[in-house]
């Protein structure tokens, strides 16, 4: 089936988890499953804005790596680094060692403050853009959307840095604002199952 690979297990996954072993845990248990803790979801815009210009098996291979370096993404010790912080991360050849991608996670974490002190949570202010089933495209066939371009724009507005369309849909792919596996891909039935009994902040 077009956009789908048989497993050694007999079941139908989207393509792209058979590329690198360590994608399968991570296609089967995480991607695509809503999420609502404001820390996960802080991380995830992180770890996509690291992403640009790199791959994804990169980034995972070293996401163990990165929550150290960054506290667990929380972003209420993130927004008290200050320069001697980025000097440190600079030196950390466990992450992908940016100094515009690590000053943007310092500066999104104080962003992410604000809309916690605004909207009450990040997640209240992020499941506010989750698109209508019949706004998305056929699964795997987009790279933004409306949805991510006005989440971009909102978040730009407000200060955030490294969260362009692309950058954001990938975001909402991994969230489980969408639900993008491929038709013919076995988890897609457990992702649906999943959003439809997820309690969107309010």
């Amino acid at each position: 089936m077009s956009g789908t690979v048989l497993g050694h297990d007999g079941r139908l996954r989207c393509r792209w988890c058979a590329a690198a072993p360590e994608f399968l845990h991570y296609h089967d248990a995480e991607w695509g499953f809503p999420v609502s803790d404001d820390f996960r979801l802080f991380e995830k815009l992180c770890l996509e804005s690291f992403q640009s210009g790199l791959s994804w098996r990169t980034i995972l291979a070293k996401r163990e790596n990165f929550r150290s370096a960054f506290c667990a993404f929380d972003f209420n010790r993130i927004a008290q680094f200050d320069g001697s912080d980025v000097e440190r991360l600079l030196k950390d050849e466990g992450i992908v060692r940016h100094r515009g991608k690590i000053n943007a996670v310092i500066n999104n974490a104080k962003r992410a403050q604000e809309l916690v002190k605004a909207e009450g949570s990040l997640a209240t202010y992020i499941w506010r853009f989750e698109p209508r089933q019949e706004d998305c495209a056929e699964p795997q066939t987009a790279s933004t959307s409306a949805a991510s371009i006005s989440l971009s724009k909102d978040l730009k507005r407000r200060g955030w840095s490294f969260v362009g369309p692309t950058t954001v849909y990938a975001f909402m792919q991994a969230m489980g604002l969408i639900n993008d596996h491929a038709s013919g891909c076995e988890i897609r039935a457990s992702v649906e199952q999943a959003r439809a009994e997820f309690h969107r902040p309010a």
